[in-house]
């Protein structure tokens, strides 16, 4: 009898909803069902024109065919240093940062780095649910601090202080998802003082970083030397499918990064990165993509019940309304399939990124058009009226 070949048990956590419901929505799309897209944080708009433009310039460069260094080219790197001057008025050497394949890329060269096989790390809930399943796969372990509507949609830095035994490391994300939740100047300062204090370190994806409504957002860079920040050009710059991110790596990890990155992926496209660079200087295009974004969040937290937005996390930033469905269902995944198959509204369930308390919410992304944020609250509102009617 031939032996059962194995599977490893490291790969045994659970899907990303998101995506397994992108392809459901994706295939019923296929079949010549109408859906409206909100399950998936992907801009609807294209690529800035003149990275467009550039990119059709490095295509016909020779040298835009081969492998660029583990790290990235010079010229993507130099200029994400001078965008922290820009954004921020933070300074930073080039050499300290790596431009990575997307920055769900860079999350993993982080864990790796940085931490042992056992070692525990701490990550906000509800959050990103990669973060789990990448520390999962790794051996880490990762702990939950509640962030919901009890505290905020943050961290409580006084939670962690009741542990028995501080963390090996905290993630955290700010704007947020799916909660959109933005931490202030002070509060970011806090949690890079106390992460300095404690030896926990600190690892910051500032991803949504642009898409704020209101506010600004500071990098962690301007309170810490010793924290690993993420970025990437997927979602303020509209470049998803282009997977390009960075990190900005403190000196002590700059050598195992370096060693990891070569090994695990080579380099990021080259042609890509040389069109990367016309990026940072697409403000004008892009901030109008933010004032669309606005406007969305406006159209469904008007247009829905109050039922779904009271109890909704703050969505001050990103592009998302972790949205509360308890009034209807305690059971999201339920509620997001039904949604799709009777309405043809994709939707994520709240389970894909809290697994406590998940089951009462349902996350909606407005990063689409402006008409189908119409479209959508249309369907929804007529979802709501027929459960109550059944209800009835």
């Amino acid at each position: 009898m031939t032996k059962k070949l194995k599977v490893s048990k490291r790969s045994k956590f659970p899907p990303f909803m998101a995506l397994d419901i992108m392809r459901q929505s994706t295939e019923l799309a296929a079949q010549g069902a109408d859906i409206v897209h909100l399950e998936i944080g992907q801009p609807s708009t294209a690529a800035p024109q003149k990275v467009n433009e550039a990119m059709a310039v490095a295509l016909r460069e020779t040298g835009s065919h081969g492998y660029s260094i583990a790290f990235g080219q010079s010229a993507l790197r130099k200029r994400i240093s001078q965008f922290y001057v820009e954004w921020y008025g933070a300074r930073l050497h080039s050499e300290n940062i790596a431009v990575t394949v997307g920055s769900s890329t860079a999350f993993a060269l982080a864990f790796l780095s940085a931490f042992d096989e056992g070692d525990r790390i701490a990550i906000p809930n509800p959050g990103y649910p990669a973060y789990r399943n990448l520390m999962m796969a790794m051996g880490l372990e990762p702990l939950l601090v509640a962030a919901g509507a009890e505290q905020g949609w943050k961290p409580v830095l006084s939670e962690m202080e009741k542990w028995e035994r501080l963390p090996d490391g905290l993630m955290i994300a700010s704007p947020a998802n799916p909660t959109g939740a933005v931490l202030s100047y002070s509060e970011l300062a806090d949690i890079c003082s106390w992460c300095d204090s404690k030896g926990v370190r600190l690892i910051s994806d500032e991803i949504y970083h642009g898409l704020a409504y209101g506010l600004r957002c500071d990098t962690a860079l301007n309170y810490t030397k010793n924290a690993i920040i993420i970025n990437s050009l997927s979602k303020y710059f509209s470049m998803t499918g282009w997977r390009i991110g960075w990190m900005i790596i403190p000196d002590d990890l700059l050598t195992p990064v370096e060693k990891l990155a070569q090994n695990l992926f080579i380099s990021a496209p080259t042609p890509n990165q040389m069109a990367a660079v016309a990026a940072f200087d697409c403000s004008a295009e892009l901030d109008n993509h933010v004032q669309r974004y606005a406007q969305n969040r406006d159209i469904l937290l008007q247009g829905l019940p109050a039922s779904l937005t009271e109890g909704a996390a703050p969505c001050q930033g990103a592009f998302y309304l972790f949205a509360d469905i308890s009034q209807y269902s305690d059971n999201s995944a339920d509620f997001a399939a039904r949604l799709l198959a009777e309405r043809g509204v994709a939707t994520t369930p709240g389970v894909d990124f809290d697994p406590i308390d998940g089951h009462r919410y349902l996350r909606l992304s407005f990063a689409g058009s402006t008409a189908d944020m119409h479209e959508a609250v249309t369907r929804i509102n007529s979802f709501i009226a027929s459960l109550k009617i059944n209800a009835a």
